[in-house]
């Protein structure tokens, strides 16, 4: 591997660790490709190419991610997690909840139950993680 691609690896990797700290915030394009040192069009592109989807369907992943944990080990209301993790709307909310997780967080929170600890942390993220169904589906659409 070249110097210059290790670079520019390094350089998105600070911008996929900035939208993992502050994936609560509202984050835009611009902010995220000034931390990797870049254009809007190249940090879409060169995101897309080595993490294998554009840097808002990382961003949305990573919130369903989250919100997979509130859902599942608290009761507070599904429009309190929405906008805990960073929704603005819970339409958007659920519509991509659904397409990440395959079904709405209602349905979500009532079929699954708090971890507990007779399984490994490292087994319950994994088995809990988001599938790529919704991902396959948005590298299809284009």
């Amino acid at each position: 591997m070249s110097r210059e691609v290790e670079e520019t690896n390094r350089r998105l990797l600070r911008a996929r660790d900035a939208m993992d700290r502050a994936y609560d915030q509202p984050l835009d394009t611009a902010a995220l490709a000034r931390i990797a040192c870049v254009s809007e069009a190249h940090f879409i592109r060169t995101f897309r190419a080595t993490f294998g989807e554009t840097p808002h369907r990382y961003l949305q992943r990573r919130r369903v991610e989250r919100s997979m944990f509130l859902l599942r080990e608290s009761e507070r209301s599904i429009t309190d997690i929405c906008l805990d993790v960073g929704f603005t709307s819970l339409g958007t909310f659920s519509r991509t909840f659904r397409e990440i997780v395959g079904q709405s967080p209602s349905a979500y929170r009532l079929g699954t139950a708090p971890v507990g600890g007779a399984v490994p942390t490292c087994f319950a993220m994994a088995w809990l993680r988001p599938s790529s169904f919704g991902e396959a589906k948005e590298r299809s659409d284009g």
